[in-house]
């Protein structure tokens, strides 16, 4: 399954857990009233995508590990975490703010929940009229306030050893900031153009804030759920559980992240898989028909879950044992012989599908994998037999299908072990 990992944040009462249970099999806490979450809860999420099977019409060859493949649409599963509400004050320690920061280090992206109702304050507590715009700002503030606290205060220390070791600014700023997930990559990628002219011990307290504010938005890419602007997703996750729920009671069909869903009174032929349902649940059905799938094209959780993976430009990779079984077959060529058995010589192939950063290499991918193959690494191909150097970035419908080839390593010696070679191949 892939590492990927998305946290929900907001403050209490925003909706955190709702979206959670909206997008995922969790059945996290909800209620009206601040931090009802302590411990973040977790699901899985699935990200769809076209899977490979359809583009060579292999369905016999797919067969994954997790998640699962429908029409050719692959659904791969991502964690989600709904972590503990924020308050202003939290890089402080009010309300549970140092857990909640400490939280968000095991994040690849944020999705920040927003009451689109303006009916509770900053606090999570009942109002009216709240400014929606006062939670996109302090929270990210609040994070800026975690980090650069903890910076600033031991600033001339890191100067100085910064001098002491002669480091490049990017290791001695990594240094500070492995502790967040950070990488040098992302560490050199927040140091604009001016502050990279200029040595460390030339910094001025001002400065080092500015690079904070670009470390967050590297580092915490953020998902802002609730009302409409850039990079923002309108949802309504409990009219997407109320889905769900008369999907798995058969009522409805409907499949997550559609516009629309089908009863026995629009599509007949349905009867003898639907059952009938009594006027409140068909009140229930219209209304959100009406005011959130026709308005709004989907109740938009789906829809959130894709703009995080997608932000950050993830890749879906699929590693296979060979790249032999991927010949395109016709259309009209059966899948089946006359008793509905697969063919003889089909063959599972499309097993795991993991998720990628952009820009990552063949021979990154083999180390994500596992550490022995990196250790053994010996090449890779793939579709039509096409090698694939180490350096080589993967690109999705490119190369994204990879055989990584291995060779023989001596076993680890001990006394009296006679421990077996490792195979040649994945």
């Amino acid at each position: 399954m892939s590492d990927f990992v998305v946290a929900c944040v907001g403050k209490p009462s925003a909706g955190k857990s709702s979206f959670l249970n909206a997008v995922t099999n969790a059945t996290a806490k909800v209620g009206n009233y601040p931090f009802t979450t302590i411990d973040p809860n977790q699901g899985i999420a699935y990200y769809p995508t076209e899977c490979p099977c359809k583009k060579y019409n292999r369905p016999d060859i797919c067969k994954p590990r997790h998640g699962w493949c429908e029409n050719g649409i692959r659904y791969v599963p991502i964690k989600l975490l709904d972590v503990a509400g924020l308050v202003p004050g939290a890089s402080e320690g009010r309300g549970l703010g140092n857990k909640f920061l400490d939280d968000l280090r095991h994040a690849d992206i944020l999705i920040h929940v927003v009451d689109g109702s303006g009916l509770t304050d900053e606090n999570g507590k009942e109002t009216k009229g709240y400014n929606l715009i006062n939670d996109i700002m302090w929270l990210r503030n609040e994070i800026h306030a975690w980090i650069f606290n903890n910076l600033s205060k031991k600033w001339d220390s890191v100067v100085r050893r910064h001098l002491a070791t002669k480091s490049t600014s990017v290791a001695t700023l990594q240094a500070q900031l492995s502790g967040y997930g950070s990488t040098k990559d992302i560490v050199m990628s927040s140091i604009n153009s001016d502050l990279m002219k200029i040595s460390l011990n030339q910094w001025t307290l001002d400065d080092l804030s500015t690079f904070v504010f670009d470390f967050i938005d590297e580092r915490f890419p953020t998902i802002i759920d609730g009302i409409n602007a850039d990079q923002i997703v309108l949802t309504s996750a409990i009219s997407e559980c109320y889905l769900r729920l008369m999907d798995k009671q058969k009522f409805i069909k409907y499949t997550p992240g559609e516009e629309d869903f089908y009863t026995i009174n629009d599509d007949p032929s349905l009867t003898n898989e639907l059952k009938p349902y009594g006027p409140d649940i068909e009140e229930e059905l219209e209304k959100i028909r009406d005011l959130v799938l026709f308005r709004y094209f989907g109740t938009g959780t789906q829809q959130a879950i894709i703009k995080a993976v997608e932000t950050l430009n993830m890749i879906p990779v699929y590693p296979v044992k060979s790249v032999s079984g991927f010949s395109v077959i016709n259309q009209n060529t059966p899948l089946v012989d006359n008793t509905g058995v697969v063919r003889e010589n089909s063959k599972t192939l499309l097993r795991d599908c993991v998720l990628v950063k952009s820009g990552t290499t063949v021979r990154q991918l083999a180390k994500r994998l596992h550490d022995e193959l990196d250790r053994n690494f010996n090449g890779a191909e793939t579709i039509g037999n096409v090698q694939l150097g180490e350096n080589d970035v993967i690109v999705a419908g490119k190369n994204n299908i990879i055989c990584i080839k291995t060779k023989y390593s001596p076993p680890k010696s001990t006394a009296g072990s006679n421990a077996s070679k490792i195979a040649n191949k994945t």
